[in-house]
C-alpha cells in the first residue's frame, strides 16, 4: 500500500479545480437531491448528503480520492491485524470486540477476537450474577447501583452507551435497572457527589485502566476507599469492585477484586465502548442482551464500511465530505447536534474520538474543532451565529423518527415528536436557502452545508451502529489524511507537566512552578 499526504493525490488537485466554480448549494438541494444522496450507516441508520451540495462529478471525485489512498485496502489490512498505530508499533483491533463474522482477519486477528469474544462471556456471566443477586455486596445486601471509575474513554463512552440507552430500557420494561454513576474528573467535589447520593452498600464498583496505573484513575479509587472507610466503615470496597484492565497490569489480581476483566493495547480508551470497559457497566445495568444488541449494531456498520462505493458506504462518504470541508473550503470547525437528547453525553464522547484521534501534526489542517450540544435547546443558544455568522460552520444532524419513551402528547395540531423533527428539518433547510432582505438584519445568507444522519428509533442496534459510523469516519480520516489516529502524543505531553508540578521542590521548569505556585 502506498501512503501519501493528501495534498499529494491527483484526486485532491482535482477537487480544489471542481471547487473553484461549483454550484451554489441553493441551486443543488432539491428534493430529487435529498431523495438520491443516501447512504447506509447502519442496518437501520442512513447518512443523507444531499446538504453538502452533491453533483455526480463530485461524487466521482470523491471516489478518486478514496481509491487513491487505498481506504478500504487499508481498513482491510487493519482489520487482519496490520500495524495501524505506528507510532506505538500496535494493531488496532476495537472491530473485533462486537465480532469477526463477515470481516477479513488473519489468524492473528482471529485470534484476538476470540480472547475478546472469551472476556464478553466472562462478564456476561458476571453480570447475570449481579442482576439475580447470586453476588451481593460485601453487607449481604443486592446491588442496585453501579459506579464506573474511569477517565477519558473509560469515562466518556460508557456514559454516552448507558444515557442513550436508560430511555429505551426503562420503554421496554427491562428489569432490572441499574442506577449508573460516573467518577473521571480528578476534582475531589466530583467523587464527593456521587458517593454522597447512594447507598454504598448496594453499590458495584468498576474500576477501569487499562495500563493499572492511571494517576487521575487510582486517585479517585483511593478518594472512595478514604470516603467510605470513614462514612461507611462496613463496607468492604474491594470486594464490590470488578476491575477491567490489561493482563498483567498492578491491578490484575482476581483475588484482591470481587472480579477483574481484561483488554489489550489493541483497544485504545475512546474506541473502547465494545469492549469491557462499557461492556461491564452496560450488561450489569441493563443485562447482557442488552449489550449484545448494542454490538450487533455496531458490527452491522463495521461490514458496510468495507464497501469501495462511496455512494453506498455512509462512514467513508461522511469522511471524505468533512475532510473537502477542511482542506478545500477551509473550514475548521463543524458541528454535531443531536435531536434526542439521550445522545447528549454521545456528543461529548464525539469530541474526544475525533479530536484526540486526528488532531494531529501535518503539514495541513486536520480535524475541525468540534462543539456540540442537543437539537431543540441549541436553536436558542449558538444556532444564530451559524445562520449569521461570518464564519461558515457546517452542521452533522442526528434525528429519530420515533422517540424512545414512545410517549407525547398532542398540543396545537401535532405530537411532540412531530415539532422536533419539523425543527430538524427546518434547520437544515434554512442553512441552504436562507432568506433574503434589504434589511441586513434580516439577511440569512444559506448556503451552508449540513448533513443528516437518521433512523427509526434510538435501539440498543441503532446507538451500535452510531458509535461504529463514527469511529470507521475518524478512522477513514486518517487514512485520507495520512495521519495516525491511534496515538495521542499531546494528551502525555499534560500528564507529564502535570507530575512533574506535583514535585514542586523538583521542579525545574520555571514557568510551570509560578503558575502551579498560585494555588
Amino acid at each position: 500500500m502506498n501512503y501519501f499526504d493528501l495534498t499529494e493525490t491527483e484526486a485532491y488537485r482535482k477537487l480544489c479545480a471542481y471547487y473553484k466554480g461549483k454550484p451554489e448549494l441553493k441551486k443543488l438541494l432539491t428534493p430529487e437531491a435529498v431523495e438520491k444522496y443516501v447512504a447506509p450507516a447502519g442496518k437501520n441508520i442512513s447518512f443523507s448528503y444531499a446538504g453538502k451540495g452533491m453533483t455526480p462529478e463530485l461524487v466521482e471525485l470523491c471516489q478518486s480520492l478514496a481509491d487513491e489512498q487505498e481506504c478500504i485496502a487499508k481498513y482491510r489490512d487493519l482489520l487482519a491485524g496490520g500495524i495501524a498505530n505506528k507510532g506505538e508499533n500496535r494493531a488496532v483491533m476495537h472491530h473485533l470486540c462486537r465480532g469477526t463474522s463477515g470481516l477479513p482477519v488473519s489468524d492473528e486477528s482471529a485470534a484476538c477476537g476470540k480472547f475478546y469474544a472469551r472476556e464478553k462471556e466472562k462478564f456476561f456471566a458476571f453480570s447475570d450474577q449481579i442482576r439475580s443477586g447470586a453476588l451481593r455486596g460485601s453487607t449481604g445486601k443486592k446491588f442496585d447501583t453501579v459506579v464506573q471509575i474511569g477517565i477519558g474513554g473509560s469515562g466518556l463512552g460508557p456514559k454516552a452507551v448507558y444515557q442513550g440507552l436508560l430511555g429505551y430500557c426503562r420503554a421496554e420494561k427491562v428489569s432490572p435497572i441499574l442506577r449508573a454513576e460516573f467518577i473521571s474528573n480528578i476534582d475531589p467535589d466530583e467523587p464527593v457527589s456521587v458517593l454522597s447520593g447512594i447507598n454504598p452498600e448496594t453499590a458495584l464498583f468498576i474500576l477501569v485502566t487499562k495500563s493499572g496505573t492511571t494517576l487521575e484513575t487510582l486517585t479517585n479509587y483511593a478518594f472512595v476507599e478514604e470516603y467510605l472507610r470513614k462514612n461507611c466503615p462496613a463496607v468492604d470496597v474491594r470486594k464490590q469492585t470488578a476491575v477491567v484492565t490489561a493482563s498483567g497490569s498492578p491491578l490484575d489480581d482476581g483475588k484482591q477484586f470481587l472480579a477483574s476483566f481484561h483488554i489489550d493495547d489493541s483497544v485504545g480508551g475512546r474506541f473502547s465502548s465494545t469492549s469491557a470497559c462499557a461492556g461491564v457497566l452496560i450488561s450489569a445495568a441493563f443485562g447482557k442482551d442488552i449489550f449484545s444488541r448494542f454490538l450487533s449494531g455496531a458490527h452491522s456498520s463495521d461490514i458496510l464500511a468495507l464497501n469501495g462505493k462511496v455512494g453506498e458506504n455512509g462512514a467513508l462518504m461522511d469522511a471524505l465530505l468533512e475532510v473537502i470541508d477542511v482542506n478545500i473550503r477551509n473550514i475548521p470547525v463543524e458541528a454535531v447536534i443531536p435531536y434526542s437528547a439521550s445522545l447528549a453525553p454521545f456528543v461529548l464522547h464525539l469530541q474526544q474520538l475525533y479530536m484526540e484521534s486526528n488532531g494531529k501534526p501535518a503539514r495541513y489542517a486536520t480535524c475541525p474543532v468540534i462543539f456540540a450540544s442537543v437539537g431543540t435547546d441549541c436553536q436558542h443558544s449558538f444556532f444564530q451565529q451559524l445562520h449569521q455568522g461570518k464564519v461558515e460552520m457546517p452542521v452533522e444532524f442526528i434525528g429519530f423518527k420515533h422517540s424512545q419513551y414512545r410517549t407525547d402528547v398532542q398540543y396545537r395540531g401535532s405530537s411532540s415528536q412531530a415539532k422536533l423533527d419539523a425543527n430538524l428539518a427546518a434547520q437544515i433547510t434554512a442553512f441552504a436557502d436562507g432568506r433574503s432582505s434589504s434589511d441586513i438584519n434580516k439577511c440569512i445568507p444559506g448556503n451552508r452545508a449540513t448533513s443528516l444522519l437518521f433512523g427509526d428509533r434510538l435501539t440498543p442496534e441503532n446507538l451500535g451502529a452510531l458509535f461504529a459510523h463514527f469511529e470507521n469516519k475518524v478512522m477513514f480520516q486518517g487514512f485520507l489524511w495520512n495521519i495516525n489516529s491511534y496515538d495521542q502524543e499531546g494528551v502525555r505531553l499534560g500528564k507529564d507537566l502535570a507530575k512533574e508540578a506535583l514535585e514542586f521542590e523538583k521542579n525545574d521548569t520555571p514557568v510551570l512552578k509560578s503558575y502551579y505556585s498560585f494555588f
